[in-house]
């Protein structure tokens, strides 16, 4: 099959559409890398934000424990005759160490959950830029196509997609909470 390429189109409005759709559809996709690009960044540092406050949870979980467990033994021990001031002090100290990490625990629940939250929101619009970016790469390639075959149907396949590509891109952009869960869960 051959298609042959002249610069002396039948239908020169077909090809100025074309141009115009190729056009506007890499302009708005290079804005959208940009945007996409900025907030893959803070995706990551949200991420490594949130490992490290589940960490600490796990730790001060881990030390609390200890803590519990070191004076259940003090505290048996300690009631022997030959207890002693020191073992005193350090059920003080204990206690004390116990009481600060219940305190913290919730604490740091809250915050790695808020960060683990947070990284989520993130990670929609990111699945929107996503989305974007393949529906108008898929929309550029139909406009070449549509040009080569001179096909305007093609061209209207082609204006569907970059519609679909922009509007995604535009909820990136503003925050809203659409989201293409079955193209996402098919890709994904």
């Amino acid at each position: 099959m051959e298609v042959e390429v002249s610069a002396e189109a039948k239908d020169k409005r077909l090809n100025r559409a074309v141009a115009l759709t190729v056009v506007i559809l890499s302009i708005f996709t290079g804005l959208c890398n940009i945007k996409d690009g900025n907030l893959v960044q803070t995706m990551q540092q949200t991420k490594a934000d949130s490992v490290d406050s589940w960490n600490e949870y796990q730790a001060t979980r881990t030390k609390l424990h200890i803590s519990e467990t070191a004076r259940s033994e003090i505290a048996v021990l300690a009631t022997t005759p030959a207890a002693s001031e020191a073992s005193k002090a350090t059920l003080a100290r204990l206690d004390a160490d116990i009481a600060k990490y219940r305190i913290e625990t919730p604490k740091l629940k809250a915050q790695a959950q808020a960060q683990a939250d947070n990284y989520d929101a993130l990670n929609v619009h990111d699945d929107q830029f996503d989305a974007s970016e393949a529906a108008i790469s898929t929309a550029i390639a139909m406009a070449a196509v549509a040009a080569l075959a001179e096909s305007p149907m093609l061209l209207f396949g082609s204006w569907f997609f970059g519609a679909f590509g922009i509007f995604m891109g535009i909820c990136g952009f503003a925050k809203f909470g659409f989201h293409p869960d079955v193209l996402s869960n098919f890709l994904g």
